[in-house]
């Protein structure tokens, strides 16, 4: 049994402009129009203008929400009726849970025993019915396709699918809506689906953009996958960033192919040192995920180094960055407490 939809890479057509805008539609009654914040303090730092897409104050916590919402609410009642079955190292998992109660069916959630506790609490808050498997992405199939031959649950995969990458690609349609003139997105990268709805929904209203993905270096298959033009897997990682441990799957890695730019990798302690950052600077909190998106612009002469077309109006160049999630222990913060 398989653990993704049907794909056949000779002919995948990824989903168009159109697939994106009913997406929005079928989904923007349940999800939050999140906030562009601003930090001037960041820009000094990055040497640019940033405009932070926060889906860390989306529904559920992370921008899981807007594929989860849409493969779910585009089943028929038959396909749905006997619940929806995923794998996740958290937020995708609570995710479907939340948009599965609101189908009305149940979730069956299949997850590394090494999860977040407090992720395992939110797909739990939200009925998701939880399995625990090894933290490996073959132990993560096998279990996905055993829960799923033991319930006929429909599998909703968190990224291989054109629903999820469609969904997804609503935060960078939003973005792009409120801030026409970016000169380049970021997005953190692990199966794809978040940077591959990025490619798609930037560049859907905004053709010259500039789309980079960014990656712990400890999980590093997708810069391997652009790098040598072979889909790279990795089979664990130990990275911080938890939501980032994934590999990329066939469909995602042709889109990131044709639309991104590149992948900038970050160390462990850029990504601690940039989600203390963000929480001292702009007073939110933020996954460490979400803290790889921003890291690498943090570095000296990294923006430079991008070679952006500069602005007619010579004024420092303005990025998006998108913010994944904020889904974060607060007993167990990443950072040691500053006694002085």
């Amino acid at each position: 049994m398989s653990t993704a939809p049907s794909f056949e890479s000779a002919t995948y057509r990824p989903p168009n402009w159109d697939a994106i805008c009913e997406a929005h539609a079928r989904i923007a009654p349940r999800i939050h129009r999140t906030p562009i914040l601003t930090s001037a303090s960041l820009d000094s730092l990055a040497g640019a203008r940033l405009f932070f897409k926060c889906e860390n104050l989306q529904k559920t916590g992370s921008f899981k929400i807007r594929g989860a919402s849409n493969a779910i609410f585009s089943l028929s009642n038959e396909q749905a009726a006997r619940g929806i079955v995923t794998q996740s190292s958290g937020n995708h998992g609570a995710a479907v849970a939340c948009a599965a109660a609101w189908r009305g069916v149940p979730a069956y959630i299949v997850m590394p025993k090494n999860a977040p506790k407090v992720k395992i609490q939110a797909i739990e808050a939200y009925g998701g019915k939880i399995t625990f498997c090894e933290p490996k992405v073959s132990s993560r199939n096998k279990t996905c396709d055993r829960v799923q031959a033991e319930t006929g649950a429909h599998l909703v995969h968190p990224y291989d699918d054109d629903c999820i990458i469609a969904g997804q690609a609503t935060a960078a349609k939003e973005l792009l809506e409120d801030m026409s003139d970016l000169d380049a997105v970021f997005a953190p990268v692990s199966g794809g689906g978040l940077l591959s709805g990025t490619c798609l929904g930037a560049k859907g209203i905004r053709a010259a953009i500039r789309i980079f993905g960014c990656e712990p270096s400890r999980a590093d298959d997708a810069y391997r996958s652009l790098t040598t033009g072979t889909l790279q897997s990795l089979e664990s990682s130990d990275t911080i960033a938890d939501g980032l441990r994934a590999s990329l799957a066939p469909r995602t890695f042709a889109i990131l192919r044709k639309h991104v730019e590149r992948i900038l990798l970050v160390s462990e302690e850029e990504i601690i040192s940039t989600a203390r950052l963000v929480w001292e600077r702009m007073k939110i909190i933020i996954e460490p995920s979400s803290a790889v998106a921003l890291a690498p612009l943090l570095k000296h002469g990294v923006v430079q180094s991008l070679n952006l077309p500069p602005r007619s109006d010579g004024a420092a160049p303005k990025l998006g960055v998108i913010f994944s999630g904020g889904n974060v222990d607060l007993t167990s913060l990443p950072w040691p407490v500053r006694t002085t």
